[in-house]
């Protein structure tokens, strides 16, 4: 029995506890994808399911940019808790909620250069040109909504309320299907209708998720504006943050750098990875819900300055990510004919899908590790060694990609999306010792 007062056991049901609500409601988030592809793609252009598949990339860069809102957030209030510190809890949701609305206002301002800078960076044909700013400019004004139900999904999670969030992504995620539907489909919109179906979506969201804050928080008193404004704290978060974004950019512009490539391969090709990568979406999905049960298990054992719980939650989620990855990909290898033909019914499309599906169905054994680590590490707020492994990874992307499309074309391809993937999790599980050592030394 150890004598620290703040010890607790991660267990196989403490994981599950936290992580398969997590992956429920993550795995309504690549379906919200699928439905915007399938209702895009009935209309049988390609050029639509092309500029749908831009438009996502760019929402990607921006949002993945700014993830971090739920990742240090996360982290933050897991160590509180684990301090059992329940006002910095709310004093990390408040300044998180803050900066949210601030840099949903930015990139409001800023949508115009983002649009144009993207555009012309993955040189994208005229008509898919076209239809990507049909739907940009609908969908940006969702940007401020988006950032705030970060902040709160990050409160939820790190502080272990799991079915919270699970309801707080259902709104949000059922509310895109059914709009979706509605508009695009039903009401004959088109793409236009699957940009406001997501802004809609968004904003029921955000409203639901304050409230839930509000509802907890409100018995905790008036807030500590002195404490808020703590400049050592401050300090911190700008920290971690900075470190996330620049990690989270390295890796929307690996996953942009691939679209644009594929691109250049042709319209056919561009839209074949763009439906072969809703099937990486899903497998990430499927293995976030352990790396969000790492993030807060993770975070909760450093703020508690309590070892074997981390070394508990690094093994068990570990464990269970390489469960789900074998059962993903086996589910891939099964049915992604049966998916592809549901995501389009341009046949040409539908054919180079298929040659390629092998590099789809293998992403989420590759990427375990890289995904749980991610988990362990932002719990564990080491932004900086993260980003530094990002980096390297990166380099190590752009290598393969210069090395080997040359010679397989779109295989190369995708060979050096896989090698992108798995320098991450070998780079991060190779420095995890040392900093666990450090951190509980």
């Amino acid at each position: 029995m150890s004598d620290n007062p703040r010890a607790f056991v991660v267990s196989h049901g403490t994981v599950a506890a936290i992580a398969w609500p997590t992956t429920l409601a993550y795995l309504s988030t690549p379906i919200i994808g699928l439905v915007d592809t399938g209702v895009v793609g009935r209309l049988g252009d390609a050029s639509l399911i092309g500029g749908l598949a831009i438009g996502a990339i760019l929402f990607d860069i921006i949002f993945t940019t700014f993830n971090f809102m739920r990742s240090s957030t996360t982290g933050l209030v897991a160590q509180a808790l684990g301090a059992g510190d329940e006002l910095e809890q709310r004093i990390v949701l408040v300044r998180s909620l803050v900066l949210s609305l601030i840099l949903g206002i930015l990139v409001l301002v800023i949508a115009p250069f983002i649009l144009s800078t993207g555009l012309w960076a993955m040189d994208v044909p005229p008509k898919v040109e076209e239809a990507t700013r049909q739907y940009f400019t609908i969908r940006i004004w969702s940007a401020p909504l988006t950032l705030i139900n970060y902040s709160v999904l990050g409160w939820l999670l790190g502080r272990a309320q799991a079915n919270l969030g699970l309801l707080l992504q259902s709104v949000l995620n059922g509310a895109n299907i059914v709009f979706s539907l509605l508009f695009g489909l039903y009401l004959g919109w088109g793409i236009e209708g699957v940009a406001w179906a997501t802004v809609l979506a968004e904003a029921i969201a955000a409203i639901t998720g304050l409230t839930i804050g509000w509802l907890h928080n409100r018995r905790l008193g008036k807030l500590d504006w002195v404490a808020i404004r703590d400049r050592s704290a401050l300090y911190r978060l700008f920290g971690v943050n900075r470190d996330i974004m620049i990690r989270s950019f390295c890796l929307l512009f690996a996953f942009a750098f691939f679209t644009a490539q594929g691109a250049r391969f042709g319209e056919i090709t561009l839209a074949a990875n763009a439906v072969l990568m809703h099937f990486f979406l899903i497998s990430g999905y499927f293995l976030d819900g352990f790396a969000t049960a790492a993030e807060q298990l993770a975070g909760k054992a450093v703020g508690a300055r309590y070892r074997p719980a981390f070394d508990a939650a690094v093994r068990l989620t570990l464990i269970w990510g390489f469960i789900l990855a074998g059962f993903a990909t086996i589910i891939f290898f099964a049915a992604g004919p049966i998916l592809i033909d549901l995501l389009t019914t341009n046949e040409e499309v539908r054919t180079t899908a298929r040659t390629y599906l092998v590099w789809a169905a293998i992403t989420a054994l590759v990427g375990v590790v890289a995904f749980q680590m991610d988990g362990v590490y932002i719990g564990a707020t080491w932004s900086v060694d993260m980003r530094n492994m990002m980096l390297v990874s990166l380099a190590a992307f752009l290598l393969t990609w210069w090395v080997a499309t040359p010679v397989w074309g779109n295989h190369g391809l995708w060979l050096a999306l896989e090698v992108f993937l798995g320098a991450r999790g070998i780079t991060l599980y190779y420095r995890l010792n040392n900093k666990a050592n450090a951190t509980f030394s």
